[in-house]
């Protein structure tokens, strides 16, 4: 049954600031300040689950008043003052659309995209650029039961590489059930590390986006996140047969290939992200978006309820 959201303004909380009514079944108030959404150093960006719209909230008070723009979204990624947003594509048949703006949020370009949209990210200097859309079934979690479709854009060069299918992977014959998502890139606008899927199997992947081709480099590793300092990649790992969400999130050191089980426990079906090379975000259906220590210890916390797809714009 769909449940029935219901969005009024409440009280007025100071400042011009509004508030947001949910009821799902609960009645939940999430205040919401006036203001410009912009990409501004220090501010955590996200999807606001309420209107499905980009916003922001301060990092130092993320559980605070959040600004809400215009741009709809269903993920959305900043780096280097930039912005991916991966939305729905109007029209008579499902699609996506890849929205690149500026620091206002103003849009600069965008290219079609076949599917469903799924993740989206760009490297740290906003140059390189990649997303992954279902188009085929609906889950991760039922393997084989699904096919993707992963592309990476040079903004640089305007290369366009639509579909990663064509990848080279080194030992690794061509198989017609190989699917590629959860992109990270590396500094240097060329390395990246992924997700292969084939032969019911999972692996991360190193590749070259210049020369289209990659090497395994563990398998049980899907949608990996790489540490601002290039030292270590978080990723989700199936840790049950079977479930909605069977993965747990694990970190990878990249120089001792020691992989550590971080404090949360749920299943988290996310593209996480690194607020710093000590804590990673990432969000939970329903439960918003929530923070956990990078080194295995600590407890999960809430960062920001009723948010998904975050996104901290670092300071230059």
């Amino acid at each position: 049954m769909r449940i029935l959201i219901v969005i009024a303004a409440v009280i007025a909380l100071g400042a011009g600031a509004t508030a947001y009514a949910l009821r799902a079944p609960e009645e939940v108030s999430v205040a919401v300040e006036q203001g410009p959404v912009e990409l501004s150093a220090g501010r955590l960006m996200f999807v606001d689950e309420v209107s499905g719209r980009v916003a922001s909230v301060p990092l130092t008070d993320p559980a605070g008043p959040r600004r809400v723009s215009s741009l709809s979204c269903k993920r959305f990624y900043t780096a280097a003052r930039q912005g991916l947003c991966l939305a729905d594509r109007s029209g008579p048949f499902p699609g996506s659309v890849a929205i690149f703006v500026d620091q206002s949020l103003t849009e600069t370009h965008r290219i079609d995209v076949a599917g469903v949209p799924n993740r989206a990210k760009l490297s740290p200097d906003g140059r390189m650029a990649s997303w992954t859309t279902f188009v085929t079934g609906d889950s991760y979690a039922q393997t084989g039961a699904f096919s993707t479709r992963t592309g990476i854009y040079d903004r640089e060069t305007l290369l366009y590489q639509s579909n990663m299918e064509g990848t080279r992977i080194a030992g690794m014959k061509r198989a017609e059930d190989m699917n590629f998502w959860g992109v990270t890139f590396t500094g240097d606008d060329r390395s990246f590390y992924a997700t292969l899927s084939t032969g019911g199997k999972t692996y991360l992947i190193n590749g070259d986006a210049v020369d289209i081709s990659a090497k395994t480099v563990r398998e049980n590793a899907e949608c990996p996140s790489l540490s601002p300092d290039g030292r270590r990649v978080a990723f989700k790992k199936r840790v049950s047969g079977d479930g909605a969400r069977p993965w747990r999130q694990h970190v990878l050191d990249l120089t001792t290939m020691v992989e550590t089980p971080l404090a949360e426990t749920r299943g988290i079906d996310d593209q996480v992200v690194w607020l710093d090379n000590d804590t990673i975000a990432y969000g939970l259906p329903g439960e918003g978006i929530w923070a956990v220590q990078a080194n295995g210890e600590g407890a999960p916390r809430q960062l920001v309820p009723h948010a998904s797809s975050p996104s901290l714009v670092i300071p230059e």
